[in-house]
């Protein structure tokens, strides 16, 4: 296959499309949808400008990747392979990969696998990453089992980013003030899909991005926030269930959530609602 290195928008485009692929040739394979890189892209990183590596079969159809994210003091590093793939297509993909991002001067890597691949944490283990610590939980739902919408508190109210035109965006305290402007440039993201609860005083009290891709029909919830002094009010439960619906009627036949197995307040809520985890991912890393 032909290796082509690939940087800002035009990267985006390309692990768009792989991560698509992925999809619609495996309902559950890889640990990453479309909708997740661009969710990265919300704001500007180093990684942005570095060359990504991708591989193209003879017709010019993207086969691979290995992609560097740069998490701020550490960098991810993501090797994407269709589920098809050739024998030793892996292998050659991280060890390809690892080589060109220490020549970058990357500093430390850490690698989200699935906790259950023998094979990919042996071969990682030849590169020297053998420490191994929990990560997120994939979890899915499908549409059709999707919960009813639950209430909404009194005292507060549910927009979209479509009904809040003209006033600063709601994520911008904790993704900075370019945050709108990146996800705009993206392809899947939806202002209709970018929920947010407010409260008797049109303050931020909570807030869900919810991603449809028409491509594989699946959506994703990527972030869920609620602030602090409007918890335990179900205002997160609201919004998810309201995501929920919107991503179903806009097409998702399945949906998508992550969260960390120490976050009970998270785990309890997206069980309760119907997700049902299917794997356990970890980072693996060079011990230091």
């Amino acid at each position: 296959m032909r290796e082509q290195q690939l940087f800002g928008l035009d990267y985006l485009r390309e692990v768009t499309a792989l991560l698509q692929r992925v999809r619609l040739a495996h309902p559950t394979s890889g640990l990453y949808e479309a909708a997740d890189f661009q969710w990265w892209w919300r704001k500007p990183r180093a990684t942005d400008s570095l060359p990504q590596i991708f591989w193209f079969d003879d017709t010019g159809v993207v086969q691979a990747a290995m992609i560097a994210t740069d998490w701020g003091g550490t960098f991810g590093l993501d090797p994407i392979v269709m589920p098809a793939a050739p024998p030793g297509m892996i292998e050659r993909l991280v060890d390809r990969g690892l080589a060109h991002f220490e020549e970058a001067g990357l500093g430390p890597a850490r690698i989200v696998i699935d906790a259950a691949d023998d094979q990919m944490i042996g071969l990682l283990a030849g590169y020297g990453y053998t420490s191994l610590e929990d990560e997120i939980v994939e979890s899915w739902i499908a549409a059709e089992a999707r919960p009813e919408v639950s209430p909404l508190a009194p005292g507060y109210r549910l927009a979209s980013r479509v009904e809040t035109q003209g006033t600063p965006h709601h994520m911008i305290p904790r993704n900075g003030p370019v945050v709108e402007e990146r996800l705009q440039q993206t392809s899947l993201y939806r202002a209709d899909l970018d929920l947010v609860v407010l409260d008797a005083h049109e303050e931020v009290a909570g807030y869900g991005l919810f991603w449809f891709d028409p491509v594989s029909e699946t959506g994703l919830v990527e972030p869920m926030r609620t602030e602090d002094a409007h918890q335990r009010r179900g205002l997160a439960r609201h919004i998810l269930t309201s995501g929920i619906d919107f991503l179903s009627l806009a097409g998702a036949k399945r949906i998508k959530i992550g969260f960390e197995p120490s976050n009970a307040a998270s785990k309890g809520l997206y069980l309760d609602v119907g997700f049902e985890p299917i794997r356990q991912c970890a980072v693996a890393s060079r011990p230091s």
